[in-house]
């Protein structure tokens, strides 16, 4: 009898342990438990407004003033970062300058310096690597770091970010927003959520709830012809994506109705890559009606290699390939490529040669369905040159 109770004491002590762990465990270690009992730890970090931050910080006449980073409106500028004060007027990245001037006649433009942001993209990097050696950097002003063992054994993804942020605001004086939770997908987007100097975090009990009533096109991926698609279907959030299957998915939007299946579920199996290189950096835009005028044809041509020289930009990177990428109504698809003796990156060099590329194909009695524009063949990373340059074109056709 003795023995039986004591073993039944045994067992009990267990349970209760196991119940306590259960039901009181706090929702940051909760992201340890996995199919193999570790769950990731993933904490995105977003710079806010990093370029126009960083010369409101070393300017102190630009601060609290609508500035824009970029190309000056007089010539075929870009805006690359606004303000917080500017982006109040609708002025946002990729904007031609010149339109940016029209919304807000007060902005002021600034040049970009690049050797600035790259050391102060430098030493936010170093901040990250007190906590962790996994470290996937996005581009010069975000990154995802996997902190699910991290350095200083803190255990708290929570307080590595709150610990992250105050750093880079006490030593570089700027803000950042972070974005916690299991996955690299969700973390991205907790961290756009609450800008500028947020801080959400999403736990795995709440992740299925909050992409449920997630509006379809803040999915990544989901450009706006997509989103007006789904919407037309009566698709407006992640709740309505999650009531079709797999197969109809699939059926609707092809192979990436996977990955909309999937990410609805909050599922994303994507590990933090720290030497993560990029091959290539592009754009690009499917139309609402099939483009038939060429003058047409360039316009949109403009609007996507803004994009591009922007988050060139963004990355710090010049390529010596550029390739356009045409869909036809019939879906028939082509690529068309040019490469360089040296890195280009301006936006008159993309621009220009797109709309050669372009002509070699003969689209005067063509109907486009889809336009993009990518550069490769990535060279030294530096500030994106502001020189034109006229090349001999060299043309490579690839079917598709």
């Amino acid at each position: 009898m003795i023995r039986k109770t004591r073993l039944n004491n045994r067992l009990l002590k267990r349970f209760s342990s196991l119940f306590c762990r259960i039901f009181t465990v706090p929702a940051e270690e909760q992201m340890e438990q996995t199919e193999n009992n570790i769950q990731r730890k993933i904490i995105h970090i977003d710079m806010d407004a990093f370029y126009a931050s960083v010369e409101q910080r070393d300017n102190p006449q630009y601060r609290g003033k609508a500035i824009a980073v970029g190309g000056s409106p007089e010539g075929r500028g870009v805006v690359a970062t606004a303000s917080y004060e500017a982006r109040k007027y609708g002025i946002r990245s990729a904007m031609s300058s010149r339109r940016a001037l029209q919304l807000y006649p007060q902005l002021i433009f600034v040049r970009p310096r690049f050797d600035a942001y790259k050391e102060v993209s430098r030493r936010i990097r170093e901040i990250f690597a007190r906590y962790t050696d996994l470290i996937e950097p996005l581009s010069l002003d975000e990154a995802y770091l996997d902190v699910t063992e991290d350095k200083l054994n803190i255990g708290s993804a929570i307080d590595i970010a709150r610990q992250i942020k105050m750093a880079i605001r006490e030593e570089l004086q700027l803000t950042a927003s972070a974005g916690i939770s299991v996955n690299k997908f969700v973390a991205k987007i907790a961290s756009d959520l609450n800008k500028p100097d947020g801080f959400t975090f999403i736990g795995p009990s709440a992740i299925e709830a909050f992409m449920e009533q997630l509006p379809v096109e803040k999915f990544h991926g989901v450009g706006k012809v997509t989103a007006d698609k789904m919407k037309r279907m009566g698709l407006f959030t992640g709740g309505d994506l999650k009531k079709l299957s797999e197969q109809e998915l699939k059926q609707y939007f092809g192979k990436v109705g996977t990955f909309y299946y999937q990410i609805v579920r909050g599922i994303d199996h994507r590990a933090v890559q720290p030497h993560r290189e990029t091959k290539s950096l592009g754009a690009e835009d499917t139309f609402p009606h099939d483009l038939t005028v060429v003058e047409d044809m360039h316009a949109e041509l403009e609007k996507i290699a803004r994009t591009v020289y922007c988050r060139l930009e963004r990355y710090s990177l010049k390529g010596r390939t550029v390739t356009l990428k045409i869909k036809y109504s019939d879906f028939r698809q082509i690529t068309r490529n040019q490469s360089f003796p040296y890195p280009v990156g301006d936006l008159d060099t993309i621009l220009h040669t797109a709309k050669q590329l372009l002509a070699a194909t003969g689209p005067e009695d063509k109907q486009i369905r889809l336009l993009g524009i990518t550069l490769s063949n990535f060279g030294e990373a530096g500030p994106v040159s502001d020189k034109p340059v006229n090349p001999q074109l060299s043309l490579f056709d690839f079917e598709g």
